[in-house]
């Protein structure tokens, strides 16, 4: 049961159903533990949903070719490059949190005074409190595991595409 030496296919699903996972334990934090996400937040998960999209989409593909597979663990480091950007500003602010707190109302509130249109506009601006830590686990916030799980996922995903496949002439 070694997932390094799983196929392609089974890495990249593997890869999509940590993504979904890990957006499942995300919403239940926020609608079951009562925790709003901020800014920052709602970028992490749009990171993670797009890198979970990268996964399915490569394990359903799954190509043959080398130069295909390397395309997809690229793609897949990339997607996750960019979760780590934000988790990893993220953890900044909550480890040196500036003087004046820089968020603003949740999400919830921002859509029902504005449309959703105006919502993206003012969550694109990051203007809540990025700085409070609500959860930890292990003494790691949720946005340093997200660092984490983002480098984890990346990396999977790139040695999925590059790793040296085994083509057997004849069936064993």
């Amino acid at each position: 049961m070694n997932p390094f030496a799983w196929p392609f296919r089974a890495q990249f699903l593997f890869g999509f159903a940590c993504c979904a996972a890990l957006l499942g334990y995300a919403l239940f934090v926020q609608f079951q533990l009562g925790i709003q996400p901020c800014p920052f937040c709602i970028f992490q998960r749009i990171c993670f949903a797009v890198l979970g999209l990268v996964f399915l989409l490569g394990g359903l593909h799954a190509p043959r070719s080398t130069a295909g597979r390397k395309a997809w663990g690229i793609t897949a480091l990339l997607a996750a490059s960019v979760g780590v950007g934000y988790a990893g500003r993220h953890s900044w602010v909550q480890l040196y949190p500036p003087p004046m707190p820089s968020c603003g109302p949740g999400l919830n509130f921002i859509v029902e005074q504005y449309s959703w249109l105006g919502a993206a506009k003012r969550v694109l601006q990051a203007t809540g409190d990025c700085s409070n830590i609500d959860w930890q686990f292990l003494g790691l916030s949720m946005p340093m595991w997200a660092l984490l799980w983002f480098a984890g996922l990346g990396l999977g995903g790139l040695y999925a595409g590059f790793k040296a496949r085994h083509v057997y002439l004849f069936r064993k």
